[in-house]
């Protein structure tokens, strides 16, 4: 009962500290260091060894929530291997894993041995022992982390061969690296243990990894079951938690009992299980974008706690004597890389630019190294503490330098997307309002909310020479096409018409016939006029019905108009072009989108297709989309072309309901 009431305290203690090391490293970006570098700070500063707020018998005894944690985070870098999307460019990443995965492993290795005996925690050990140590080190030399890879490349708007390589690379070398501990890891525990090397010990290894994939194939069947289950988000989110805690205890199960009635101790992996488990469910599922949005809802508060306990974890007293051994790790690992990195791109037949900075997207590291160090660490505690605090002194250095190496690598290869977009911005997106009145004037406000450059042109000179707070007002004395290039009318992406239906149709018969202006719209007044704006192609308002309509739509789907009214916070509907000559083909179905986004639907040929999940992306398309603004960035980034991006694409959703649009069609591409 009383080692029941000291776990709790520690618990609630611990997560009050998490809780605030939540809010304050938030602060760590603006100083440009990562999240997860200032969870690890908060955790040494709470740590026994300058506050003491988590205490050091609280350590052992809350490393259930590291397993739990571990277990989600394999979730996460399965989730992130999805076929259908590395299909394309295999080849490199084939070769530049070989590369990352054989060279760094092994030139590490031997250079670790080589310079064993000046190291403390290998010197004076006997020969089997550093080896096996060496393995291990090596071993977590090779882990990389997805999640602060995507953070770059979303930060960057990176999109490219290189970039594509780099997260394929991540994600595959993830997976294999777990594999390659588990047999590392079993053959290191036979050093140790003095277990010779026989066909026994092989015919175990092989078992052992044998086990591990087969339950993890099992995992992710019951993951599908339990997704399939018609209950909340948060119930299946809870249930998924147990079940990657459960792999654990299983495994300390199997651990004890093979002992007692084999006679040998079997080790199944716990990491591999949950990997491949994820890689089932998002690859064999059909409940894939549900899965990614548990992951997007538990990941980041798994990572609080995860991080800020390794920070609380690490022996300051150790790393004080150790530092220097850290620095020579960390110099041994970017060499290994660098060298690995090379040969795997020239196999692949990258080019030479590429790959003389091939090894610069690899360097950072997390989630998964971070919890192969905590499981050596946990297994040997004999000399596990000054090995996890050693190796995750290298960690955090590799955490610090390896975001600006691999934005440093992006701008090299010219496909940092971002200067390119501010050089387009005020050229592309812009429009001319034709009438000045209130509408036109609060429709010009929230055009310029959206990043546009908008005009309002009257006939009133006086009235033109007003203030209208940050509008731009201009005064054209008569609607004709001299008069519309001094404007420069022909330039703009869209013209909308708010005068009189007269002078409407003037504006809009010289922009069809001189300008072909992308998007004509036009508010309508007498209802003869409608056929012929829409001859001239022009998206029609409807001042009688539109109202009408509005309120018709409100009551009857309040959260769908909302969201393309643009009521709700943070949310936006736009237009997409479809440019990837890789996504060419594939079913939108099959495309890893994140989970707030909506595709509505697909104008292809200027037919307009009500979007399914069997539709396939065609080059041209155009994808209405709709979701917060942070995901829908995200959408257009996967959507541009490889060479530069076209923001062509984006356009401002009109607040109306009523336009004169060509009836939506079936989707051909849905199977009958």
């Amino acid at each position: 009962m009383g080692n029941t009431f000291e776990i709790a305290i520690f618990i609630i203690g611990f997560l009050i500290v998490a809780t605030a090391a939540n809010r304050i490293a938030k602060y760590f970006p603006k100083v440009k260091l990562p999240i997860i570098t200032g969870l690890l700070f908060i955790g040494i500063l709470s740590g026994p060894y300058i506050l003491n707020l988590i205490p050091k018998p609280a350590i052992p005894k809350l490393y259930f929530i590291n397993e739990i944690s571990l277990s989600f985070i394999a979730f996460a870098a399965g989730a992130e291997l999805y076929l259908k999307e590395l299909k394309g460019r295999m080849k490199s990443i084939k070769w530049m894993t070989f590369g990352q995965l054989f060279f760094t492993f092994v030139l590490s290795g031997i250079v670790v041995m080589i310079l064993s005996n000046n190291i403390n925690l290998l010197a004076g050990l006997s020969f089997d022992i550093k080896l096996a140590i060496t393995l291990l080190i090596g071993t977590i030399f090779v882990a990389r982390s997805p999640v602060s890879a995507i953070a770059v490349i979303n930060e960057m708007r990176a999109k490219g061969p290189f970039t594509q390589t780099a997260i394929g690379v991540t994600v595959v070398k993830d997976v294999l690296v777990i594999i390659l501990f588990t047999i590392c890891f079993a053959v290191a525990d036979a050093l140790i243990s003095n277990i010779p090397f026989d066909i026994w010990l092989l015919i175990i290894l092989v078992g052992e990894l044998c086990l591990s994939i087969l339950l993890g194939f099992l995992l992710g069947s019951l993951m599908n079951v339990i997704l399939a289950l018609r209950v909340s988000t948060w119930i299946k989110s809870f249930l998924l938690v147990l079940f990657g805690y459960s792999v654990y205890l299983l495994a300390h199960l199997v651990h004890q009992k093979s002992q007692i009635y084999f006679g040998f101790d079997l080790y199944i992996e716990p990491l591999l299980i949950c990997i491949i488990g994820s890689f089932v469910v998002v690859n064999f599922g059909k409940s894939r974008r549900e899965f990614l949005k548990i992951i997007e809802l538990i990941v980041p508060s798994i990572y609080v706690l995860f991080f800020t306990l390794t920070g609380a974890s690490i022996s300051l007293d150790i790393l004080k004597d150790t530092w220097a051994i850290a620095l020579l790790f960390f110099t041994i690992r970017l060499i290994s890389m660098a060298i690995g990195a090379f040969i795997g791109g020239s196999l692949g037949g990258d080019p030479l630019r590429f790959n003389r900075i091939s090894w610069m997207p690899y360097v950072t590291q997390a989630g998964v190294a971070i919890g192969l160090v905590a499981v050596v660490s946990a297994k040997y505690p004999e000399w596990g503490a000054e090995f996890s605090t050693i190796l995750i002194a290298v960690i955090v250095l590799n955490q610090i330098v390896g975001p600006p190496l691999f934005k440093w690598s992006i701008l090299l290869v010219g496909e940092s997307h971002r200067k390119r977009d501010l050089l387009h911005e005020n050229k592309i997106q812009s429009a001319i309002i034709f009438g000045l009145e209130g509408q036109s004037l609060s429709l010009a406000r929230q055009l310029m909310d959206h990043d546009w450059t908008v005009t309002v042109i009257t006939r009133n000179e006086e009235r033109s020479n007003l203030e209208y707070h940050g509008v731009d007002v201009s005064y054209v004395k008569e609607l004709s096409l001299e008069e519309l290039k001094r404007l420069k009318a022909d330039k703009v992406d869209a013209i909308v018409m708010m005068n009189q239906d007269e002078d409407n149709l003037k504006v809009c018969e010289i922009a069809y016939e001189h300008f072909g202006t992308r998007d004509l719209v036009v508010r309508v007044n007498e209802r003869n006029y409608i056929n012929k704006f829409h001859e001239l192609g022009a998206l029609i308002v409807e001042p009688s019905t539109v109202m009408v309509s509005l309120m018709d739509h409100l009551v009857r789907s309040p959260v769908a108009t909302s969201l393309l009214l643009g009521m709700e916070k943070n949310q936006d509907t736009v237009d997409i072009e479809m440019q990837n000559h890789e996504l060419h083909g594939i079913s939108l179905r099959d495309i890893q989108i994140p989970t707030d986004v909506i595709i509505l639907a697909t104008k292809r040929n200027q037919n307009t297709l009500i979007s399914t999940g069997y539709t396939r992306l065609r080059l041209g398309d155009v994808l209405t989309v709709v979701g917060s603004i942070e995901s829908i960035e995200k959408v257009r980034l996967k959507m541009d072309n490889l060479g530069s991006p076209n923001l062509r694409n984006r356009r401002f959703v009109g607040k109306t309901i009523s336009f004169k649009r060509k009836p939506l069609q079936t989707d051909p591409d849905l199977p009958t």
